[in-house]
């Protein structure tokens, strides 16, 4: 049970694809923090050395920004963007998509649920 940047790493996974569970390392910076660590990479968690483990977390603290502090970071520079009224802000605070998609059709990701428009259905008769 390795813990590495505050997250509980799976520990019959191999450890390249076992870092990706920490939130800001991909595949690439798991393979990056593998070799500067010198740590095979089809290595199993349960097989790392105390060692090992202490060299990655080691490797992850000096160069990577992880977890709590990129998810403040990026939360900040979101509330930024919303504070100067610049466009990308907007589209965040109408919860629309920032980055120029089209939003007629296609955007229920961002918009949520569609609402269906009053009229649209044909009226019930009612008894009298």
């Amino acid at each position: 049970m390795a813990r590495i940047a505050g997250v509980v790493i799976p520990a019959e996974k191999q450890v390249q694809i076992a870092l990706t569970y920490v939130f800001g390392i991909g595949p690439k910076f798991a393979r990056d923090i593998l070799a500067a660590a010198k740590v095979e990479p089809t290595t199993r968690v349960k097989d790392l050395t105390e060692a090992e483990e202490q060299r990655i977390r080691e490797v992850i603290d000096a160069d990577y920004t992880v977890e709590g502090d990129l998810q403040r970071l990026v939360t900040n520079n979101i509330k930024r963007l919303k504070d100067i009224n610049a466009y990308r802000g907007l589209r965040h605070k109408s919860g629309l998509p920032t980055r120029g998609q089209r939003t007629r059709t296609n955007a229920r990701t961002r918009k949520g649920r569609a609402v269906a428009v009053g009229g649209a259905q044909p009226k019930a008769a009612s008894k009298t």
